[in-house]
């Protein structure tokens, strides 16, 4: 399968939604039909708009959580507390729902089956998103690049894709912040919860805080600057 080059942002298309499916209490999988769709990388994102009866609309940007597939796609998006664009989508949205996209979107943090070395992968909360599109993507070329992945949550409950993750063949280690699972106290990410990867390519991707304190505890680690990619996000507005 070959991959669709990385393009600019492109005009709004009609999008209809196939299936729903529950994540988390708080977050689900919306896969969506996209007639039209250009086809997209592991990493990018997309906007997303919604029009009310009256004309209001209101728009916000999603990781894209799986690899292209033709005219579909899939968002995972978590509900964020008085937004205006996340509760509908989780609680609301049903199969053939229509709304606007737009896309793909973003360059940097973007991960291609041609590229054969080694990838470490951190994400915090919801950060796995894109990530996980990564190992999608990577388990559908057949690639067999090194993946790690280090994915810091809550507790059980809050963990993306469980049975997914579970299935990979990805080095995979989850952390918990707020419940104690197994030896390691619950807490933050720490250097010792990061593995040693020689010459690997690292995305990293959570709440600002996150990212920033990854990235130092990286570079502290001895890992090039060069190469370390990195996506945060926060509320918006």
């Amino acid at each position: 399968m070959t991959e669709a080059p990385v393009r600019r942002r492109t005009r709004w298309l009609a999008a209809t939604v196939h299936t729903v499916r529950s994540e988390t209490s708080v977050a689900r999988t919306i896969v969506l039909d996209v007639p039209g769709w250009p086809g997209h990388v592991a990493g990018q994102h997309v906007d997303v708009k919604l029009t009310a009866a009256d004309g209001y609309s209101a728009q916000r940007s999603y990781s894209l959580a799986a690899p292209a597939d033709g005219e579909r796609i899939e968002l995972t998006v978590q509900r964020v507390e008085d937004g205006e664009v996340s509760p509908y989508l989780v609680d609301e949205v049903l199969p053939t729902d229509q709304m606007e996209i737009r896309g793909p979107v973003g360059r940097w943090f973007t991960w291609h089956a041609t590229e054969p070395g080694p990838v470490l992968l951190v994400a915090g909360g919801s950060g796995i998103v894109p990530l996980m599109a990564m190992v999608r993507a990577r388990a559908r070329a057949g690639s067999r690049a090194p993946f790690t992945l280090v994915y810091s949550t809550r507790g059980p409950s809050d963990v993306f894709y469980a049975d997914d993750l579970a299935a990979t063949d990805v080095d995979t280690t989850i952390l918990y912040t707020r419940t104690a699972v197994g030896t390691r106290p619950a807490g933050r990410i720490t250097a010792a919860d990061l593995p040693e990867v020689t010459n690997a390519r690292v995305y990293v991707c959570g709440p600002t805080g996150f990212v920033e304190t990854v990235s130092d505890l990286l570079l502290a680690r001895g890992h090039d600057a060069a190469h370390i990619r990195t996506e945060r996000f926060g509320p918006t507005g």
